[in-house]
């Protein structure tokens, strides 16, 4: 079993092929940076998990079927189920993990900038 993850977007350009504008600054401090939204299919067979790991950028999901268990690294749990829209933990360690009866297909979308790493592992945690 493995968990099967197919890019669907990685862009900086709406539809019609602007650029999208970069993220405002925060009150002048610091530079803005620019924009970059990706999108990912995840598909969880049952009774698969992902690693433990966490995300550096602001990112929800839409769970199109099954269900999906993310659990945190301190014990702390929520099922999101077909239809639901979840919003990622950033900067927290956590897995996902599908304990129902038929695969999860999971949607994702990351605000992101171009270059940085969405999504740290942690294999160092069993």
């Amino acid at each position: 079993m493995s968990i099967k993850t197919t890019e669907l977007l990685c862009t900086s350009h709406s539809w019609d092929g602007a650029l999208l504008p970069d993220y405002p600054s925060r009150a002048g401090h610091v530079p803005s940076e620019k924009v970059q939204i990706r999108a990912s299919r995840m598909e969880f067979p049952v009774g698969d998990k992902t690693g433990w790991h966490h995300h550096t950028v602001i990112n929800f999901g839409i769970v199109e079927q099954g269900e999906l268990t993310i659990v945190c690294l301190d014990g702390t749990e929520r099922v999101f189920r077909e239809g639901e829209i979840l919003v990622e933990v950033v900067g927290t360690i956590h897995r996902g993990e599908n304990r129902g009866h038929k695969p999860v297909i999971l949607n994702m979308f990351y605000l992101a900038t171009p270059d940085i790493e969405v999504t740290i592992q942690h294999p160092e945690i069993h």
